[in-house]
This record gives C-alpha cells, sequence and structure tokens, in this order.
C-alpha cells in the first residue's frame, strides 16, 4: 500500500536550537551509538582473526556491513516514505541490539562461529541503512527548517569524533581484557547496548517524524522508487549535486590506500607518523563540523561547492608534493575539515527541496548514487596505484578535483544559494 502525507504545517518554532528537547534525545541516542559502532569496528577483524587465521575473511566480513548499502538502499527509500519513520528507527536499534548482543552470549555457551560473525554483520548493515535514511528524512520534522543545517552538522561532529574517539577506546578495552578474544567479546558487548540506549532515547521523543498518512491506493515498490530516482534527475540543480559529489567520491576513494604506501614505500615513516597522518583528517572534520552552519549561513550554495572542491584540489597536490609527514598531516586535514562543510550545504539543500512523501526515496536515490560510486573508483584507484605508484595516483585524484571544480564554476548555479 503506497502512503501520501497530507500537507501540515510544521509544528516546530525556531527558538533556541538547545532548548528543542526532541532533538537532543536523537542527538545524544545517536552520539552513544555512533560510538559504540567504532569501537566494535576494531574488535571485528580481530574477532575473525582469532577464529580462522584469515586476513582475507576478515575483510570480507568487514565489506559485508557495506554490501545493503548497493542492495537495499532504493527500496529502503520507498518503504521508509510508507512506514512510521521513528518506529523503524526503534525497531532498527532493537534488531541491533539483539543481533551484536548474540555475539558475547554465542562466545559464553561456547558456540561462537565466523558463520555468525557474517550474519550478524549483514543484519547490522541492513539496519544501519534503515535507521539513517530514516532519520535523515525524519530531520526537517523533527528541527525547525531553519536549524537543518546546524543538527545536521551535529550528526558528521558526532560521526567524527566517534572516528577519533571508538577506535582508541576499542584498543584500550581489548588490551586491558584478560585476552584478546575476550576483550573483542566486550568491545561487542558495548556495541550492543549503545543501541539499547538509543532506541531507549528515540522512544522518549514526542515529535511525528512525518506528515500524517492516508492510504489512497496500491501502487507497486518500483514506481514508488522510479518516482524518488525522477524527483532527483528532473530537479536541475539537484541533479547537478549528485553528479558532482558522484565525481567526488569517485576520485578521493583511493586516496587513503594511496598515502599508506606513500609514507611506507617512499617516504619510509614509521607507524605513529603513519597513524598521525590517518588521524589528521578526523580532527579536521571534528572542527570542519562546528564551522559548517556557521559558513552555511554566510555563504551561497555555489560559493561553498566550487570553494570546497578548489580546496580538495590543493590539498591533493599538497599530498602529491608531500616529502615529509608534515605536508601530509596538513593535507589530510584539509580534506577533513571541508567534507562537513561540503555535506551539511548539500544536505541541506536537499532535504528543503524534497516534499516529506518523497524525503525518504531521495535521499536514498542520493546516496545509491554517490555512495555507489565508492566501490568503483576505490577499485579504479587500486589499479592505477600499482600501475603509476602513489604520487602519480594523488596527482591524477587532483587533476580530477580540479577538472571539477572548472566545470561547476562554468555551470549556471555558480551563484546558487
Amino acid at each position: 500500500m503506497i502512503i501520501f502525507m497530507e500537507e501540515t504545517t510544521h509544528t516546530k518554532q525556531a527558538g533556541s536550537f538547545w532548548r528543542n528537547g526532541d532533538f537532543l534525545l536523537l542527538w545524544s541516542g545517536q552520539v552513544v551509538s555512533t560510538l559504540g559502532s567504532s569501537v566494535s569496528e576494531l574488535a571485528l577483524p580481530l574477532l575473525v582473526l582469532i577464529l580462522v587465521h584469515s586476513p582475507v575473511q576478515a575483510g570480507l566480513v568487514a565489506a559485508i556491513q557495506m554490501v545493503p548499502y548497493l542492495l537495499f538502499s532504493l527500496p529502503v527509500g520507498a518503504l521508509i516514505d510508507r512506514w512510521d519513520r521513528k518506529l523503524v528507527m526503534i525497531v532498527c536499534d532493537i534488531v541491533r541490539w539483539l543481533a551484536l548482543g548474540s555475539v558475547p552470549l554465542a562466545f559464553l555457551l561456547g558456540h561462537l562461529t565466523v558463520a555468525q560473525l557474517y550474519l550478524v554483520a549483514f543484519i547490522e548493515g541492513t539496519a544501519r541503512v534503515l535507521f539513517e535514511l530514516a532519520q535523515l528524512s525524519s530531520l526537517p520534522r523533527v528541527v525547525h527548517p531553519d536549524h537543518v543545517p546546524r543538527a545536521y552538522a551535529m550528526d558528521e561532529v558526532t560521526t567524527y569524533l566517534a572516528s577519533l574517539l571508538g577506535p582508541n577506546l576499542g584498543a584500550l578495552i581489548i588490551s586491558l581484557a584478560r585476552t584478546t578474544i575476550i576483550g573483542t567479546i566486550l568491545a561487542y558487548l558495548i556495541d550492543s547496548i549503545s543501541y539499547l540506549v538509543s532506541a531507549l532515547s528515540l522512544g522518549c521523543i514526542r515529535t511525528s517524524f512525518q506528515t500524517e498518512r492516508v492510504l489512497v491506493q496500491k501502487r507497486s515498490l518500483w514506481k514508488e522508487m522510479i518516482e524518488g530516482l525522477r524527483f532527483l534527475w528532473q530537479q536541475r540543480l539537484l541533479r547537478m549535486l549528485a553528479l558532482l559529489t558522484m565525481s567526488v567520491n569517485f576520485f578521493q576513494a583511493g586516496i587513503r590506500l594511496d598515502i599508506i604506501v606513500l609514507v611506507r614505500d617512499q617516504l619510509h615513516l614509521n607507524t605513529l607518523l603513519l597513524g598521525l597522518i590517518l588521524s589528521a583528517d578526523g580532527v579536521g572534520g571534528l572542527l570542519g563540523g562546528l564551522l559548517a552552519p556557521w559558513i552555511k549561513e554566510r555563504l551561497r550554495l555555489g560559493q561553498i561547492i566550487i570553494g570546497s572542491l578548489l580546496i580538495w584540489s590543493v590539498a591533493l597536490l599538497m599530498a602529491t608534493l608531500a616529502n615529509s609527514a608534515v605536508l601530509l598531516i596538513v593535507s589530510r586535514a584539509l580534506v577533513g575539515l571541508i567534507w562537513p562543510v561540503y555535506a551539511v550545504a548539500v544536505v541541506s539543500y536537499r532535504l528543503s527541496l524534497a516534499p516529506d512523501e518523497l524525503q525518504g526515496r531521495v535521499n536514498s536515490s542520493f546516496r545509491l548514487l554517490t555512495f555507489g560510486i565508492e566501490s568503483v573508483g576505490a577499485a579504479v584507484g587500486g589499479g592505477l596505484l600499482v600501475a603509476i605508484g602513489p604520487r602519480f595516483s594523488l596527482g591524477l585524484v587532483a587533476a580530477g578535483l580540479l577538472l571539477s571544480t572548472v566545470v561547476a564554476s562554468c555551470t549556471s548555479w555558480r551563484g546558487a544559494r
């Protein structure tokens, strides 16, 4: 059954952003669950290595978590527009609580297998796709439209903060445990509990996550998915943003591996410096998330997009020419700094443009295009790395981003707000 939305006025008053109790409940729950996920991020490959001593299987389990993005993004977007978004998010958290919690339970019973970790990874990845699309689509309902950029920026800050703290906290938990396997099990237990906390926080939110629904007729899921793609494609600026973001994600998908090979094989820097270089984008991203709303209020959309592309081009050129850790750290920090600024501008525009009844489908269509291209970019980047080496590979990325900057500067929407 297709469900349409009735037009209603937005119930949230502009007021103070930090006095919006419903958003604070939503955000605090996500802080806990995102940090929990980052804690178990290190535990997953370690646990597989302990069980089967296979790096290939460890990589495969991690990859399985991302497969649902490609398989389910479009149908999930349509279903999110049919279902109660808040209920979907609560169910997803409960499913992840049970799935992650099954790992410590199976370990205690002596029946933990890699097959179970595969299944848990797939379930967790599927629930994440549903949850993230429901959360993103409901954001304009939880906060006043004027506060959407700041609300999404706080999500970005949470993600970068978790990426900085989570792995270190996970490593600390694992190192303090009596054995490594017990430490990984504890990390899974913490991640499981974090989803329960998130579910409880969602249950306390009073605001409806969508406009009132009216059941009118039966329509196929396929037609609804096409409707979301059609809306995305018919909006000229939104279409351009999707294509531009696809190019950015394609070019940048392999730069982390390029830098690792450059540091290890050509600059011969130690592992500590490599860690500092790779974590610099997290520090930059954290700062960028805090600055993004302020920048969004003062610059037009076109200025933010073109400026972001130009700064990324310069950052990648710095990495290409780097002969020391300092330039690489600055380069990574600049890349991380700009991502939240770019994301807040693009997502805020998308959320403001799409009607509530199409939010799930438009967001899922945009994500399928822009996230799906990353696997292609990573594969092409890996081939280029083998063929021409890390410096030339990074140089091609810088050239590709610069070309994207020129193309964006020549479009009629460069002055778009």
